[in-house]
């Protein structure tokens, strides 16, 4: 019989011999250290192994739990796996099976979606791990649906990411799931990283930061992050990148893997995801704010990206402060 778990805040991080420490750190770093504003409420955080733990063949680690305490999680997150050629450890495959039968959000970060497939978790999904392993996976596992060309994939009681940096997206991803975008902006200010990449973003782009000083997209993204509630079209990125507006989308794309619109429209749900949470601004206004005109305009655009309408995820996300 399923058990059913009310809530995701006890987080285990499911670890064996061979499991990538960089993962496991950032894992470790976001689910363990709360921002202030959500400290009374923030995640309860074991790490679970059989006995002392080798990771990467390299640091010796002591879990707080063996891997029976998966079962009892609310949130189970694997990391990356060293050595794809070697099967997964049948007591770790195991105990991440019955973590989900019993009711867990299950979600892998990098390789650790091998663990997951042999598992049988990603029969009939779509997942993805890092670039360079996806044909492994895909052949392999032929149930499962590889696409090898985002960042994380989000199917609800289970999630994959491709690798190391999209790791960090997926966790930033689960914290803003669970306690809103304030939370995790929060947190990626902490880490100083970007504080949101959709999950349908490029795993790999030419030249995801500004190569040179002097690159065409040297400011043009700040300077309009801070005109979020002005009317900008791709023109006046392009004025301000001194480029037509071809080239601006050329570079706009090699840099950061989508369109200056889709980009912009981006950054105003973020913004209006911001004000709903800390703020008492009516609809009208937010929308005013974030440069999307109208509140229809907003609701529109806000349910499209957030899968909620903005008046639920303000009832699900105001911060502490805010009330």
């Amino acid at each position: 019989m399923m058990r059913t778990i009310p809530d995701v805040s006890t987080v285990a991080l499911a670890v064996t011999d061979g499991i990538l420490h960089f993962e496991l750190s950032l894992a470790h770093e976001v689910f363990s250290s709360p921002p202030p504003a959500a400290a009374a409420s923030w995640y309860e955080l074991a790490v679970c192994g059989a006995g002392p733990v080798c990771t990467d063949g390299r640091f010796l680690l002591q879990p707080d739990a063996g891997l029976d305490r998966l079962a009892t999680a609310g949130t189970v997150i694997v990391p990356g796996w060293a050595d794809v050629d070697v099967p997964p450890p049948p007591d770790l495959v195991e105990a991440v099976r019955a973590a989900h039968r019993a009711g867990a959000r299950v979600a892998s970060l990098c390789t650790g979606a091998f663990v997951l497939a042999a598992a049988g978790l990603l029969d009939g999904r779509r997942a993805t791990t890092h670039w360079a392993h996806t044909g492994d996976l895909a052949a392999r596992h032929p149930e499962v649906d590889v696409d090898p060309d985002v960042l994380y994939i989000d199917n609800g009681s289970v999630l994959t990411s491709a690798g190391k940096a999209a790791a960090l997206d997926l966790c930033l991803h689960l914290v803003r799931r669970d306690h809103g975008s304030a939370a995790a902006n929060a947190i990626a200010r902490r880490l100083v990283v970007p504080p949101h990449r959709p999950g349908g973003q490029a795993q790999f782009v030419a030249a995801p930061v500004p190569e040179r000083p002097d690159h065409p997209l040297g400011d043009v993204l700040a300077w309009a992050s801070a005109r979020l509630d002005r009317p900008l079209t791709v023109e006046d990125m392009a004025r301000r990148a001194n480029l037509s507006s071809r080239h601006l989308g050329r570079h706009f794309r090699a840099m950061t893997g989508t369109t200056p619109l889709q980009w912009l429209l981006t950054q105003r749900v973020h913004r209006a995801q911001e004000l709903l949470e800390t703020t008492d601004d009516g609809i009208d206004a937010i929308a005013e704010a974030t440069g999307m005109g109208t509140a229809a305009t907003l609701r529109r655009h806000f349910h499209r990206t957030v899968g909620v309408p903005p008046d639920a995820y303000r009832r699900t996300f105001r911060t502490a402060a805010a009330r």
